[in-house]
């Protein structure tokens, strides 16, 4: 029995079981469950029935095919008389039966004509062509070498002394006339020609030299090559304040709209300009 005057700290109390006995006690083997049983005897069924189909379908080494259906001779029934078919040629004897009777003697053969053999080529001496002596030539007769003489030209004459004749005085001929050629005129170069000019003009802007002025209109030109094809330069000289400006403008535009066409390309360049 508990005591509740001891505290938690209390010792047990003298009567308390304070030995421990580490012997189990004995108990009897448990049986197997009925279910663990059952199952055995199942697995067993199975394997052996399995075992007994396999057996069952497969022919041993030593063993006939088993027969598979009814024999072929009951299947057959044999043909009536009148459908099988007449041969024509039964009862006709096509070898002699008597072995008496005389072979037929065959004819003896005939062979080809062997094949011709050439001739051979005639011996005819070769008859050469020989060329008649030469005879030596008769010696001319006295009548033929007397005409066969060169004839011997006569001596010549001697010329007559030649008469002295007073001298002729030659006139000098004239110095030949020195032909000058005329000298061609030079002409003046003839200046660039320009485009002619529209009735609108864009001025691109006014700088210190001819040098600058060139040089903007091609930028100018080169900004917007399509709208600047066929069109001309302008480059004017002025006075203001003293020093000297070029104005430069493009010019050749058929129309103020095409002009400002062409100075909105030139301004979206990054350039100034204005339609004048």
């Amino acid at each position: 029995m508990s005591d509740p005057e001891r505290g938690a700290y209390a010792p047990p109390h003298a009567d308390a079981p304070l030995s421990f006995d580490p012997r189990q006690p004995e108990r009897g083997a448990r049986p197997l469950p009925l279910t663990l049983v059952l199952s055995v005897l199942v697995l067993a069924g199975l394997v052996a029935a399995i075992f007994w189909f396999y057996q069952s379908g497969v022919r041993q080494a030593g063993d006939a095919p088993p027969v598979v259906g009814a024999p072929v001779a009951e299947l057959k029934a044999p043909a009536p008389a009148e459908a099988q078919p007449q041969d024509p040629a039964a009862g006709l004897q096509i070898y002699q039966s008597d072995a008496t009777a005389p072979l037929e003697t065959l004819p003896e053969p005939k062979f080809t004509p062997p094949p011709e053999q050439p001739q051979p080529r005639p011996t005819t001496p070769v008859v050469v062509a020989q060329a008649p002596p030469v005879k030596p030539a008769a010696p001319p007769s006295a009548e033929t070498a007397q005409a066969l003489k060169p004839a011997i030209p006569a001596a010549p004459k001697p010329a007559p002394a030649p008469v002295a004749s007073a001298p002729v005085q030659k006139t000098p001929a004239p110095p030949p006339e020195k032909k000058v050629a005329a000298a061609e005129p030079k002409t003046a170069p003839q200046p660039k020609p320009q485009a002619v000019a529209g009735g609108a003009a864009v001025q691109i802007g006014a700088v210190s030299s001819t040098a600058l002025a060139d040089r903007a209109w091609n930028e100018a030109v080169a900004a917007a090559p399509g709208l600047a094809a066929g069109k001309g330069k302008s480059v004017e000289k002025i006075e203001r304040d003293g020093a000297t400006l070029y104005r430069t403008a493009v010019t050749g535009f058929a129309s103020r709209s095409d002009a400002a066409a062409f100075c909105d390309r030139l301004k979206a360049a990054g350039k100034s300009c204005f339609v004048r």
